[in-house]
């Protein structure tokens, strides 16, 4: 395990230290919890923004490649 040094506001300390008690978890415990979690969350983000960048490209290509098609329908 690694250790880091951590600055945190008194509100969010006081408030963790309620929650952490009401939980009967460690303060240790609940904060890797809740950095696990903020990950996923974040992991969760970034995945949503690639794809919502690649299904613009996809996309694109779809409509360019429809277009052919309309041109070959008309052709006939």
């Amino acid at each position: 395990m690694k250790t880091i040094s951590l600055k945190v506001d008194e509100t969010v300390f006081g408030e963790t230290e309620k929650i952490v008690s009401l939980l009967q978890k460690s303060r240790n415990r609940y904060i890797n919890d809740a950095i696990e979690h903020y990950n996923k969350l974040q992991k969760r983000r970034l995945i949503a923004e690639r794809i919502k960048k690649e299904s613009l490209i996809v996309r694109d290509d779809s409509m360019a490649v429809l277009k052919e098609f309309e041109i070959l329908d008309n052709e006939d």
